[in-house]
């Protein structure tokens, strides 16, 4: 007669014991080091943080390199007062030195898709539930469009 119980083996996952993937780990570690470096420059600048940002984006693959530039120009351009930063090494965008919004590549994750993400700071109240998770496949004119209008939503 075939045996049919499972083996009692233990497998691999991509979990430790602590119950972090290592992705949340690298993401742990790269917050880490934001925090330090801040401290080392004294804070930072919005100009620092545009360029931890733009050096972050182009570390990126295609397609994730290509969508963070384009949501990248749109934060931008829609919120220049926003200060472009890095957080848990994915760029974000703060106002008053809080995040307000992020934009995740699916690569980092190992996600079918790049997200856009709001925090809490955002203003996108409607009613009892909102989104603050956008996945990314494409980003059409509209999508843009609709990315600017999350924006000034956000900021207001």
């Amino acid at each position: 007669m075939k045996d049919t119980r499972k083996s009692t083996a233990t497998t691999v996952t991509r979990e430790s014991s602590d119950g972090f993937t290592e992705e949340e780990r690298a993401a742990m570690k790269d917050r880490a080091q934001e925090m330090k470096a801040a401290k080392r420059r004294g804070g930072t600048s919005k100009e620092d943080g545009e360029s931890d940002v733009l050096a972050k984006i182009a570390e990126m693959s295609s397609p994730d390199r290509e969508r963070a530039e384009r949501v990248h120009a749109v934060i931008t351009s829609t919120a220049p007062d926003l200060t472009p930063r890095l957080w848990y090494g994915m760029p974000a965008y703060a106002k008053d030195g809080k995040v307000l919004c992020f934009f995740q590549s699916a690569e980092k994750f190992k996600s079918r898709y790049a997200m856009l993400g709001f925090s809490d700071q955002a203003n996108l109240d409607d009613g009892d539930m909102w989104p603050t998770y956008f996945a990314l496949t494409d980003l059409t004119a509209a999508v843009e469009k609709r990315i600017g209008a999350l924006i000034t939503q956000a900021v207001s």
